[in-house]
């Protein structure tokens, strides 16, 4: 019996193997689009992706799939997923796996999306709860056709997780609502301990980085959540031709709000169809900024040309509850 057990996991395995792989040479998926006549430049040696592998990374992916919910690990082809879901720490997606906005750095699909599953708040609470997780993220897909931007869903979603896992520390990361803070108060109404939202560039370059978003609609709905007492966080990525005193401008900015916590990793062209590099940071020109905004004050930074916006959130409980506490 235990022989056919371990022989029925392995051909399971190997099954997910195939398709991760077949997944990852698709079209829009971090690999090259044979159509597309553009080839990705070389990577530096300081950027290292490895391919997932390990009982666990497969075992949560066929356990989402199960569910029918989405992970930005994988909707933004994420270069660190094969580390964080072998350690437990995924970042699911709500509202769907299409976007309404069309951002030239994201993988995100773009397009009419579905109507909000009713079910998705416990099936993403179900989930989070058999992992028995002590710190989460949970996004979203910016989901402008709905008249409260899905603030109502994800106010729905939070309360199904804390109620499942009150010890669990949650950190959403949202979009900006069109600026609407009656819809950031819903959100906050439910008591995430952490809210996020990416600025992801400079202003010089937001508009043509977030297409349909605005800075001064993002500092807005930052400003709102701190003067609401919320833990605060943004990101934003490097190498999209920003100059370094553009980002230690908006990190001066930031504390002004009082912006709580700030992640900079570096931007990863996701196909030919993205953004182009403009060029890649090196590590110590991460470590140069994380000290002079640590020298400001954040509390907490992560940065490095790996981080993502929830890359290492897992380890960031202890500072959260501090920064909750205070």
């Amino acid at each position: 019996m235990a022989e056919r057990i371990v022989e029925t996991r392995s051909r399971k395995l190997r099954i997910l193997q195939a398709e991760l792989a077949d997944q990852l040479a698709a079209p829009g998926h971090g690999l090259r689009d044979p159509a597309a006549p553009e080839r990705l430049p070389p990577k530096p040696d300081w950027i290292r992706m490895k391919m997932p592998r390990g009982e666990m990374f497969f075992d949560l992916k066929q356990r989402v799939a199960e569910l029918g919910l989405h992970t930005v690990c994988e909707s933004a082809s994420c270069p660190n997923i094969g580390e964080c879901w072998n350690r437990q720490s995924l970042t699911i997606m709500i509202l769907g796996g299409t976007c309404t906005r069309s951002c030239q750095f994201c993988d995100v699909p773009t397009g009419k999306p579905l109507p909000p599953d009713p079910a998705e708040p416990e099936n993403v609470a179900m989930m989070l709860g058999e992992l028995g997780l002590r710190h989460t993220v949970v996004t979203c897909v910016d989901r402008d056709d709905l008249p409260d931007g899905g603030a109502a869903h994800w106010a729905a979603t939070i309360r199904a997780i804390k109620a499942r896992s009150p010890e669990l520390v949650l950190e959403v990361l949202t979009g900006d609502f069109k600026g609407d803070t009656g819809a950031v108060d819903t959100v906050l109404g439910a008591g995430p301990d952490v809210f996020a939202h990416n600025l992801e560039t400079v202003p010089r370059l937001s508009r043509q980085v977030r297409v349909q978003a605005s800075y001064a609609r993002s500092y807005a709905v930052l400003r709102h959540a701190k003067a609401r007492g919320a833990v605060t966080k943004t990101g934003l990525m490097l190498g999209l031709g920003e100059e370094p005193e553009e980002i230690r401008q908006v990190m001066r900015e930031l504390r002004e709000i009082g912006v709580d916590i700030l992640t900079l990793g570096q931007y990863l062209r996701p196909s030919p169809r993205h953004l182009a590099v403009a060029r890649f940071a090196p590590p110590d020109e991460f470590a140069a900024h994380k000290a002079a905004a640590l020298a400001m004050g954040f509390p907490h930074v992560e940065s490095g040309p790996m981080v993502r916006s929830s890359y290492h959130a897992d380890g960031q409980r202890d500072i959260v509850l501090a920064l909750r506490g205070r």
